[in-house]
């Protein structure tokens, strides 16, 4: 089974990760790794921990000599903040009372975690209920990427939205998908409109002298998907109920779409489903992709796409009512350092995720100790869908 789990607090020693199932034979670098943490912690609108963290893996088994070894994986992400918040966090004796939360944030896991759990000092929730643990999916993101490209299947994110600046999402294919990565990490926003670009950063602006937040939205998608990923079978091997509870999983996300889900729900079915045509030159193709890359809980072949939808931070620095449990009494809520907006570095949480979701629904089709015996599933299975797919246009 593939699969994965981290561990780790905000401002504890750091992060841990464990990936279950890689085949072994695997090339992959620290370095490669560093490279999407580093892409996690960029982004207009990042808060100060950015400025203290540098992150970098420290891989601690499953690899040697730059290659997966088939055993578990696991590595650590050191949190550099830990020297400053040892007394606080410190596993054996902390200092009680310095820096306890009693006042909750309104949004955030703080008030129904403490209740959950019994905690008097909400910071038992609010150190694993923070999105710093995204920097571990991230990790492990970079794991799954790499088995991805190996097989020529490919990533990419684009922010959407941010508050109430929108655009829309630039089409992306096998042909221009080196262009355009080279161009959407240019915006310090994430974003392929460079007009839609100031407007963002003008919102964030605006927002951060206010002392709030903002949401926004992005794509998601992935290029290079062989048909048959997932299955009809049973709800829970369906490939769009897979990835949107793992985009779904991301903190502060609220709503998912994948392909053209909000706008099909309005149209007619003669215009929403995507028609199939066949010649000898390309074999089956479609001229549409409003469906997202997935009909019937199956990988079609088409670029798989997904939007998620993040709400904004709960911290806010202008705080809400709240209740300080201490008292019950009704005063602002507890401030912690926080960004202003996520949504960028949300996308690359969401890239990691996607590919996650589609690695494993791939090791689950392909299966495999090995990558040569992946790859040896994987050429069977290209041999029979030669019949009725051309699969260099994949």
């Amino acid at each position: 089974m593939f699969r994965y789990t981290t561990a780790g607090e905000s401002h504890g020693k750091g992060l841990v990760g464990i990936i279950e199932g890689m085949p072994s034979g695997l090339p992959i670098t620290s370095e490669y790794i560093n490279k999407q943490l580093k892409r996690r912690q960029q982004g207009y609108g990042r808060g100060g921990r950015m400025k203290i963290e540098s992150d970098s893996v420290d891989i601690i088994s499953g690899v040697r000599g730059g290659v997966t070894t088939g055993s578990p994986i696991s590595f650590l992400i050191h949190n550099k903040d830990y020297e400053n918040w040892q007394e606080v966090m410190d596993a054996d004796e902390i200092v009680k009372g310095l820096k306890e939360v009693k006042r909750p944030r309104p949004g955030h896991a703080d008030l129904p975690g403490a209740i959950k759990f019994n905690h008097l000092d909400m910071r038992n929730i609010l150190e694993r209920a923070s999105a710093r643990e995204t920097a571990a999916r991230v990790a492990v993101g970079a794991f799954c990427r790499k088995l991805l490209e190996y097989f020529n299947i490919y990533i990419y994110s684009q922010v959407l939205s941010i508050g109430e600046v929108s655009t829309l999402p630039k089409i992306v294919n096998k042909e221009n998908y080196q262009m355009f990565c080279d161009e959407i990490e240019t915006s310090i926003v994430r974003c392929a409109d460079k007009e839609c670009e100031k407007k963002m950063v003008e919102c964030i602006d605006k927002a951060k002298n206010a002392g709030e937040s903002l949401g926004g939205s992005f794509e998601i998608g992935v290029i290079g998907v062989p048909v048959g990923l997932g299955s009809h079978v049973s709800w829970e091997n369906r490939l769009d109920s897979q990835l949107a509870a793992l985009i779904m999983g991301i903190p502060a996300i609220k709503s998912v779409e994948i392909g053209e889900g909000i706008e099909n729900s309005k149209s007619l079915g003669s215009y929403v489903h995507d028609e199939i045509f066949y010649n000898d030159t390309t074999g089956l193709y479609r001229k549409t992709n409003r469906s997202g890359g997935i009909e019937g809980g199956i990988s079609n072949g088409e670029t798989i796409n997904i939007k998620a939808y993040m709400k904004p931070i709960p911290t806010l620095y202008k705080p809400l009512t709240s209740v300080n449990i201490s008292n019950w009494k009704e005063e602002k809520a507890d401030i912690e350092r926080s960004d202003i907006c996520a949504v960028p570095a949300a996308s690359i949480v969401g890239e990691a995720m996607l590919a996650f979701g589609i690695t494993k629904a791939y090791i689950d089709k392909f299966g495999g100790d090995s990558i040569v015996e992946v790859e040896k599933n994987y050429y069977n299975y290209k041999d029979y869908m030669k019949k009725v797919w051309k699969w260099e246009k994949i």
